[in-house]
């Protein structure tokens, strides 16, 4: 139980659990937002720059949902991983924080580029 003490009263651990927290929340509404009936069914999930004219692969809704289920993966992944190497080192649980903020940024990211593709 002491290093759940610690961990949670670490106030840059906190931080970073709140901004995975809070982008991850952000990257599953923004895409729920994003989707509407008015699409249909496909949409651009692929985009293969070696194909030429059809570069763009459409897919499913499931595809594009998947982007906010993997924000929401990463975040529960992070927290444990972080809380798991926080008694090893506290710097590698904040790495580990710190690399799925960059992950979660870059499923925004992406999710966002593809939902403005159709």
């Amino acid at each position: 139980m002491a290093t759940a003490k610690t961990y949670f009263h670490d106030h840059f651990v906190l931080f970073l659990l709140t901004m995975n927290t809070f982008l991850a929340f952000f990257a599953a509404i923004v895409v729920f937002l994003r989707l509407s009936s008015s699409h249909g069914n496909s949409y651009i999930v692929q985009y293969r720059a070696s194909l030429g004219v059809s570069a763009f692969k459409t897919g499913s809704v499931t595809t594009i949902i998947s982007f906010a289920i993997l924000a929401l993966l990463l975040l529960a992944i992070d927290l444990v991983l972080s809380y798991k190497t926080y008694s090893i080192s506290r710097h590698l649980a904040v790495m580990v924080l710190s690399m799925g903020l960059v992950l979660t940024v870059l499923d925004i990211i992406v999710s966002n580029a593809l939902l403005v593709l159709h």
